[in-house]
């Protein structure tokens, strides 16, 4: 076995443990293949939030197997946590290996990798699947963008989440909250920052940075103490902060992200639903008057920021009033765009046994909802035209602003730099969702 392929689904995370992994196995002496069909270890790196996130993960096994019958296909991910016999089963499997094992992965695929010293060990279908709530290393390793984009690297620093949502299957498969040390923060980013004016600070549940029991001496380090230091002891140019529970925006992080230039103007908060009672039911650890402080707040410190937010439409037993009310608190506040997804039932969960929403239903409130974040986010990219905004210049011709506008350049310029850019006519295509539009613009001297 010479040659592997890893094809990553699902979240940043997901991206940045596979990046890990790929460093695990070119040390171990293999070498990455371009694609699938030249590979001997093909690996899936799965995700498990969606059902059809499970369907995708299937499809490729088969394809892989049809295309490739001759590689060695090895599971792992979210997916192979939550139902490792289930992927065991299907024919061309050899590991489903658990995020509980998965820094194992080197060792097991070394096994058959090396001359084969007892013919007789069997190897097809080895499940290795542990508790996830045991003690786990971090696996982490800088990403490029999600969107393709090789100009601005996601960094993951937390994985894990000790809430108890009723609808969600990943702390299940990712196990509690977990920290990368301050000392590999500070490496990571020195060490991006030579080659990248922006990096994107990633996580499972980001906010919870520095929150597990023992992580370090002074319990009192969070999430905005991390980016103070990095700010002093880096020479990062500039920093995006992805998503971040609602509670955990704290006056004194917003505050900071006010304060400097460093840290782009992007709030990125889940809403999940504006009805008290359906969060009630959903576990979450705030309501609807907490989030309105929280954004009116970061609102008024951060005035032409992106204020983005994920809400899940047809959560089990959702009401006609309580859809209203999640859609006219969406329309009253400043959100400037929405990722809009339909909820799906996840074996286990607490929601899996709560009475469950048509499916028709829950289809057409994510279409009322998406057309709801369109016309805001359209009205916030008019209200930016003629703004001259710092914006880092992508491989692909356009650039991402600090405020998270994609803008289409209208001169050549070379990718991963920070630029001024003065915005034009918006464009009007496609749906508000959590992937920026397109504005053209001019570049400025």
């Amino acid at each position: 076995m010479t040659k592997f392929f890893i094809q990553n689904f699902g979240c940043r995370a997901t991206q940045a443990d596979g990046a890990a992994l790929q460093g695990l196995l070119e040390r171990q002496g293999l070498a990455e293949a371009s694609e699938a069909r030249g590979a001997d270890l093909v690996v899936l790196n799965t995700c498990t939030v969606t059902a059809s996130a499970d369907d995708d993960v299937r499809k490729s096994i088969h394809r892989v197997h049809r295309e490739n019958p001759a590689a060695r296909i090895l599971v792992t991910g979210c997916y192979a946590q939550r139902a490792p016999e289930e992927l065991a089963a299907i024919p061309g499997v050899e590991w489903v290996v658990g995020n509980s094992h998965k820094t194992r992965i080197p060792e097991l695929i070394s096994l058959v990798h090396a001359p084969a010293t007892d013919s007789s060990a069997p190897y097809h279908g080895q499940i290795h699947v542990g508790d996830i709530f045991a003690p786990t290393a971090f696996l982490s390793a800088p990403v490029d963008d999600a969107f393709g984009d090789r100009s601005r690297p996601n960094l993951k620093i937390q994985d894990g989440c000790s809430n108890v949502c009723t609808f969600c299957i990943i702390p299940a498969v990712r196990g509690r909250n977990r920290s990368m040390p301050v000392e590999q923060v500070l490496e990571q980013v020195r060490s991006l920052a030579l080659n990248y004016p922006e990096i994107v600070l990633t996580g499972i549940n980001l906010g919870r940075w520095g929150r597990e029991s023992g992580f370090r001496a002074d319990d009192r380090m969070r999430l905005v103490d991390l980016l103070r230091l990095v700010l002093r002891e880096t020479e990062v140019q500039r920093l995006r902060i992805s998503s971040v529970e609602p509670m955990d925006f704290s006056d004194e992080l917003l505050e900071l992200m006010a304060s400097t230039e460093r840290i782009c103007r992007h709030v990125h908060a889940p809403l999940q639903t504006a009805s008290d009672s359906v969060l009630k039911r959903m576990k979450r650890r705030y309501r609807v008057r907490h989030y309105e402080d929280r954004l009116r707040r970061a609102h008024g410190l951060l005035p032409e920021a992106a204020f983005g937010a994920d809400v899940m439409t047809g959560f089990p037993g959702e009401t006609d009033e309580e859809f209203r009310q999640t859609y006219d608190f969406i329309e009253r506040l400043p959100f400037t765009y929405l990722h809009v997804f339909t909820y799906s039932l996840r074996p286990g969960t607490p929601a899996a046994a709560m009475p469950q929403v048509p499916a028709a239903v829950r289809k057409e409130r994510t279409r009322i909802l998406r057309e709801l974040g369109a016309k805001q986010n359209l009205a916030f990219r008019r209200a930016q035209m003629g703004r001259t905004l710092s914006a880092v210049t992508l491989d692909n011709g356009t650039a991402l602003t600090t405020n998270y506008l994609s803008v289409e350049l209208n001169a050549p310029t070379a990718p991963s730099r920070l630029i001024q850019v003065t915005l034009g006519q918006p464009t009007a295509r496609g749906v508000a969702e959590a992937r920026p539009f397109p504005l053209f613009t001019a570049v400025q001297p």
